[in-house]
This record gives structure tokens, sequence and C-alpha cells, in this order.
């Protein structure tokens, strides 16, 4: 899904005080062809005029609609270490609608820490916190043999999407979005095309 990418791009465009721009444009930025960009877009309606292109800031608003991102998502991050402070500590998040309401741990030397104002909560009182707050979403940033269990007490509490962080493949209900985030497996990816260059040039 290139959507976020296109979000993105879109965003820095706005900031740089560009107001239209064309698929053709578009696809230098990129690096994605402008059949490819406009076939995108057309998926969802199509955004574009012929002789005149999209309208960055209707398009950026658009597909931000589409995403989700023009509302606001409170969010928990389960597990406090180095991840999850990495996680909580980025302000950037907030520009695009998710708000970290809370942090929980199961280490008692954390219960009371605040990452940029967000205390560090004991797991025992989660599912009073996910009411009381109306939290849609959790990050798992803890070790695979507790996520399992811990996404089964977020279904309970009524969690619907769950960015699992931990090295395991959750089972959920089909209500509940899971989007897994590996990053071994993408560093391993990116090894595999280093590697792959290398032995091109090699050759």
């Amino acid at each position: 899904m290139r959507l976020p990418r296109y979000y993105r791009y879109l965003g820095e465009l706005l900031e740089e005080g560009v107001e239209r721009i064309s698929s053709g444009e578009l696809s230098a930025r990129m690096k994605v062809t402008a059949s490819q960009i406009r076939q995108d877009l057309n998926n969802f309606g199509g955004f574009g005029q012929q002789g005149y292109g999209y309208n960055v800031k209707y398009l950026y608003e658009e597909i931000g609609r589409i995403l989700g991102v023009d509302r606001k998502h409170h969010l928990i991050i389960i597990g406090s270490g180095n991840l999850g402070q990495a996680i909580a500590n980025y302000a950037n998040f907030e520009r695009r609608g998710f708000i970290v309401s809370g942090m929980f741990d199961v280490n008692p030397a954390l219960f009371g820490r605040s990452v940029r104002g967000i205390e560090i909560r004991s797991m025992d009182g989660l599912e009073d916190f996910i009411r009381e707050h109306d939290v849609q979403i959790a990050a798992l940033t803890m070790p695979k043999t507790y996520a399992p269990q811990v996404a089964d007490r977020l279904v309970a509490a009524g969690i619907k999407a769950i960015w699992n962080f931990a090295h395991t493949d959750l089972t959920v209900p089909e209500d509940v979005v899971v989007e897994n985030v590996h990053l071994s497996e993408s560093l391993m990816r990116l090894s595999y095309r280093f590697c792959s260059m290398q032995e091109e040039r090699e050759k």
C-alpha cells in the first residue's frame, strides 16, 4: 500500500509551498511511474484533472481521510523498555493524529516514571485505563513470550488495532487489525538487497 508514502511526500510539498503537481512531477520525486500513481489514486476515485494535475492540499487531505489520520486515535504502549520509550518520544506521531495516552510495563522499577509526560503504569490497571481513556490502538513492544497473552487481554478490553513489534504472530478475532513490524526481517531484507548488489558489481 503506497498511500502512506504519497501522504508523506504531499506533506513535504505543502511545506515547500507547492500548490499543484502533475503525476509526472510526483513520479520524479517518488521514483514511481506516473501511470502507477494515476492507477493508485484512481482506485480511490481519482483526484486529478487532465492538464491541471493534482491540487496538493486537497489530495493530502483526502488521502489523510482515507488513512484515518484526519482524526485522533488514542494509543497505549505495552512494554516500556528502550523501544517503547523511543516510540513515546517520537512527537511526530501526534501530527498524524496518534496520541500516546499511556505506557505499561511489568517492571516495578519503571512504575511512576514519565516519558515525555506519559506515566509508566503497572499492567494491573490496564483494562480500566483502556475503558476510561477510550483507547483504540495498542503497541506491543515486549518480548514475544508474553505478547499472545497480553494481546488476549487487550482484545477482551476492547482494543481493535494492535501495532505488533513482538517477534511473534498473534491470533486475534477477525474484527481486530494487527500490523506486524519485524525489525530483524527488515534488516535481513536490506542485507539481501545489499549483498545482491555487491555480487552484481563483482561479476
